[in-house]
């Protein structure tokens, strides 16, 4: 982070987002929740802008009632040429394909850039942003998570079984046990009864795993490798901030060892 001058970490960093379909809709939700502020918005048919930072649940609320991001009284309506010239840190483009191009990239005054539509970043505006020092996080990897939990459901329905289904009383009763294990610990050190009550947290989570806590937890699971595992590319092929190369050589590794497993191909 400090090669584009930002601390780690998402507090108080400043975001700006084009689309509020369901992308961008969600993606303000997370970024927001993780202490972002979300001080501008494009859509298509305009844009709202606020220095302070918006809600996602009153933006969301007030384009379900009316069709339209246009006269929300939490931002002011952006008047400028384009908000994606806007100064920011993070800016994510969640609409549609080639939107920085090599006519714009110069224009582009974020510090991280995160492709959350298909090919937002034309080839030519990469370079650029690369040349400029600006982070570009590439939709190969940034926008994988849909179709990785549409793989879980592929794996799902494979298997005739729903996640959890098999495992879901074993860990109950095992959750029980320790809690047993440890109250009997305590009376035979201290003597008397000593119960243990388990806190509410802790006693939801001990019947196991919800399917929806199962997926979450291998789509978090299987993001966070793949993040490392191109930036360990990145370092070791000096490739600085160019993430979409490492990405690239991410997947053709897997590719050639898919293949090699399978005997097709020769040393």
């Amino acid at each position: 982070m400090s090669a584009i001058g930002l601390l780690p970490g998402f507090k108080d960093k400043s975001v700006i987002i084009q689309g509020f379909g369901n992308v961008g809709l969600h993606t303000m939700r997370y970024l927001h929740r993780h202490g972002c502020k979300i001080i501008g918005v494009q859509e298509i048919d305009g844009a709202i802008y606020n220095a302070q930072g918006m809600d996602p649940r009153e933006l969301e609320d007030w384009h379900i009632e009316h069709r339209s991001i246009r006269g929300f009284p939490g931002a002011e309506e952006y008047l400028g040429e384009n908000l994606l010239y806007e100064p920011c840190d993070i800016l994510v483009p969640a609409a549609s394909e080639k939107q920085i191009h090599r006519g714009n990239a110069h224009r582009v005054q974020c510090k991280i850039l995160a492709e959350a539509a298909n090919g937002p970043v034309t080839c030519e505006a990469n370079d650029i942003l690369r040349e400029r020092k600006i982070l570009c996080i590439p939709d190969v990897y940034l926008n994988a998570g849909g179709v990785t939990v549409s793989y879980f459901e592929w794996l799902k329905n494979l298997n005739h079984v729903s996640y959890g289904r098999l495992t879901w009383k074993y860990e109950r009763d095992s959750n029980f046990h320790l809690l047993n294990s440890v109250q009997q610990s305590l009376e035979r050190r201290f003597g008397g009864s000593i119960p243990i009550v388990p806190s509410e947290g802790f006693y939801q989570r001990m019947s196991g795993a919800s399917e929806k806590d199962i997926v979450h937890s291998g789509l978090d699971y299987t993001m966070e490798r793949g993040a490392r595992l191109m930036m360990r590319r990145a370092m070791e092929n000096n490739l600085g901030l160019d993430l979409r190369t490492a990405s690239f050589i991410c997947a053709i590794e897997k590719i050639f060892t898919s293949y090699t497993t399978a005997g097709l191909t020769f040393a």
